[in-house]
């Protein structure tokens, strides 16, 4: 039974694995569709969210009762398995919020697809710093849980701090800009919206780090601001 039930949790570390490495390609072809200014790609992403993630976080949440259900697991194996259900969520959500992104690249373009293609539409310079480091909290949340790496973990977590000093920081040059040309606001606007899922997303792999500690430690850290 020990046996059966470590076999089945390598099976389950793979399928979230599986789902990360969607997640992220799906973030990356949001980024490009928005700095790109690309409407099929953004389309792309979102039917992504809608046909591939959700059915996997679907699948896998189904996976983790079952194996619950079937083999009643305790300490370890147990903190593994709730470790996996939040996991799960917290991926679906950021695939959510990597939609969201896109779905702001469609509305811009089917408002006045000539003024959002023109030149003088240009991302902000600061966002880019603030993708590269969300992108960079992502890639390593997923391999302090591959390897579980509470070290890593930990240090994602801290780094969430620059990804809210860059949204604060792009929130009062947008909101200068706007001030500045009024004829801009529904676009910048919409950046606004862009700098505020960026942020989610960053916050949901400090709760994926927060939950490997708690894997592999057994200690909650929610709501511990020194970590």
């Amino acid at each position: 039974m020990a046996h059966n039930i470590q076999t089945e949790i390598e099976t389950l570390k793979g399928h979230i694995v599986y789902l990360s490495t969607v997640v992220e390609e799906n973030m990356q072809c949001a980024i490009k569709a928005l700095v790109e200014k690309n409407p099929d790609l953004a389309y792309q992403v979102m039917q992504t969210d809608k046909c591939e993630i959700d059915h996997i976080e679907i699948d896998v949440e189904q996976e983790c009762l079952r194996i619950m259900a079937l083999h009643q697991p305790v300490a370890s194996d147990l903190r593994f398995l709730v470790t996996v259900l939040k996991i799960n969520s917290d991926l679906e959500r950021i695939g959510d919020l990597v939609a969201k992104i896109a779905d702001k690249v469609l509305l811009l373009y089917k408002a006045d697809p000539v003024q959002f293609l023109s030149a003088s539409m240009q991302i902000p310079d600061m966002f880019h710093g603030m993708f590269d480091k969300t992108v960079w909290m992502f890639r390593q949340t997923m391999e302090a849980f591959v390897n579980e790496d509470t070290d890593l973990a930990y240090k994602v977590c801290l780094a969430d701090d620059e990804v809210d000093q860059a949204k604060r920081a792009i929130y009062r040059e947008l909101e200068e800009s706007i001030m500045n040309d009024p004829a801009q606001q529904v676009y910048l606007a919409k950046l606004l919206s862009v700098a505020r899922s960026t942020e989610r997303i960053a916050d949901h792999c400090t709760n994926i780090c927060e939950d490997i500690i708690y894997m592999q430690q057994g200690r909650i850290v929610r709501h511990i601001h020194s970590l």
